[in-house]
């Protein structure tokens, strides 16, 4: 999944950026209102966190100009203003949550959770499993045929966008968009690399391989 994190604060933006990165998200960054407003409108994002106070255009604007544009993306404002005022005035300008700074990282991390719950109607299951393949969400641990396999946050992602479409080619397209940040070369090969090394982790021992190549289209999940 891929989320937008609009923050101004050098120190802030770092901590969240890689914080949702090592949680699984691809994560796009912009330092304010303006560049924000040009990337929630060019690409398909699953969630925003944007800071009120921005140079240029505030979280405010952002916010209203998206939702003016019928854009239904889930935010979640930050800001250093806790009055009930200011949290009336973030919920009324459009967003779907608004946190206080300073804040802990969980925190963060389980409202956005919980708004991309909500924007997709669906109940975030704890354990995705496909044949003899299990991928805990919640404790990020990957098995098959109850053995456990270790792998790092890319390769986890990838896994976890295949079994979320077990039996449907995943184009490479739609595996940079959720795995990647918008600043990865697209002329590179690295999906096929990093395929590469995710096969060799769940279907070199196996002799069931389920990890396929659609030819011109990506790849998919399957038995056989």
């Amino acid at each position: 999944m891929r989320i937008l994190v609009v923050e101004d604060d050098p120190k802030i933006a770092s901590f969240v950026v890689k914080g949702l990165r090592q949680s699984g998200f691809a994560v796009d960054h912009a330092a304010g209102g303006d560049e924000g407003l040009i990337l929630a409108r060019s690409a398909p994002y699953d969630a925003a966190v944007v800071d009120v106070m921005l140079p240029g255009m505030d979280g405010l604007e952002l916010v209203r100009a998206l939702r003016s544009g019928g854009a239904a993306l889930p935010v979640v404002f930050l800001s250093a203003r806790a009055s009930v005022d200011d949290r009336v005035r973030g919920l009324e300008a459009g967003a779907d949550d608004y946190l206080t700074k300073p804040f802990a990282f969980s925190e963060l991390l389980a409202r956005v959770q919980a708004l991309i719950r909500r924007a997709t109607r669906t109940v975030e299951p704890s354990e995705l499993r496909f044949a003899d393949l299990t991928l805990d969400v919640m404790k990020r641990e990957v098995t098959r045929a109850n053995r456990k396999i270790e792998l790092p946050t890319r390769e986890f992602a990838l896994l976890e966008l295949l079994l979320r479409h077990p039996g449907r080619p995943v184009s490479k397209t739609l595996i940079m968009e959720h795995v990647w940040d918008y600043s990865f070369d697209p002329q590179t090969n690295v999906v096929d690399v990093l395929v590469h090394r995710l096969r060799s982790k769940i279907d070199h021992d196996f002799d069931v391989k389920l990890i396929h190549t659609v030819r011109g289209v990506g790849y998919v999940l399957k038995e056989g």
